[in-house]
């Protein structure tokens, strides 16, 4: 399987702070793969890197196998990009920024494009600057998928998007990854979008990756573990994730056995314990924390 995009031992500070540490990670041809993290912890960042715009401290990335600082105009081409904040040319209509962006892509699909807008109900001759954020994201997603890239980024893709436009876009990107064979490397806030989208997930702490796994394990095998316990404090334990106390309850998260985190809490009078399935975004929180 190939590799479409590789990050090799990236370091990368703004100033004094510490943004990541030795990052590496790649993404295989065909994968949909979701980038989640907190605020601050550098989503956004890698993909700058990634695509040239900012230099890291140490290491390098690689689109398509080309060094992050000397990407051509080809690869670029193979590349559909959408950044946070879903910046366009408000000036232009509907037909006219079409037009435009058609000129620079060699194998473009303007059906695609007019095929998600059919859903906006708005005008070919509508203005984008007299559109609600929503529709603006649209007519950018609807020309990303006119540009047919191999590989789709997407930074924070969400945004602006109404519950019904959110569930619209993630069942017709699936749809056109899958049948397309094309890869996706996408960041959202909105982790319930994620969990029906993507095949691998890695999830960001500050400075690190936490983990880099299929989403499907995740969900198969992370449990949140509630119990009662006769101490005050319990100290931290390997493999149990961000054990606290939640009222008079205490509550833990684990890849392991309930038998396993079972014995590994005796030592604190842990009784009543129970098991339970979990929301991607419930895992992402056990793994990262309320704060």
């Amino acid at each position: 399987m190939d590799t479409i995009i590789e990050c090799d031992n990236i370091t990368h500070y703004y100033g004094k702070r510490l943004i990541y540490q030795n990052l590496n990670f790649e993404v295989k041809k065909g994968k949909i793969l979701g980038l989640l993290g907190k605020n601050g912890t550098g989503k956004t960042t890698i993909i700058n890197i990634l695509n040239g715009y900012l230099k890291p401290r140490s290491g390098v990335c690689r689109l398509f196998g080309e060094d992050m600082e000397h990407i051509s105009p080809a690869t670029k081409a193979r590349v559909g990009l959408l950044l946070e904040g879903h910046i366009q040319h408000t000036y232009f209509n509907v037909e006219q920024i079409e037009h435009f962006y058609s000129q620079f892509f060699p194998n473009w699909k303007r059906d695609a494009y007019y095929e998600l807008l059919k859903k906006l109900q708005v005008t070919r001759t509508q203005k984008l600057s007299t559109m609600s954020c929503g529709q603006r994201s649209q007519v950018a997603l609807g020309l990303l998928f006119a540009q047919d890239p191999e590989l789709l980024i997407l930074d924070d893709f969400s945004m602006g998007l109404d519950p019904g436009y959110r569930r619209l876009f993630v069942e017709f990107l699936k749809e056109y990854a899958t049948a397309e064979g094309k890869t996706v490397f996408l960041t959202s806030h909105i982790i319930q979008d994620m969990e029906m989208l993507i095949d691998d997930c890695i999830i960001l702490d500050y400075g690190r990756i936490l983990l880099h796994l299929p989403t499907k394990e995740i969900m198969e095998n992370f449990r949140r573990f509630r119990f009662s316990a006769e101490a005050n404090e319990i100290s931290s334990q390997s493999d149990l994730w961000n054990t606290q106390k939640i009222g008079s309850e205490w509550e833990t998260y684990s890849f392991l056995p309930t038998a396993e985190v079972e014995q590994r809490l005796a030592a604190f009078g842990a009784n009543k314990l129970t098991e339970e399935r979990i929301s991607l975004e419930d895992a992402f929180i056990g793994l990262t924390g309320k704060y």
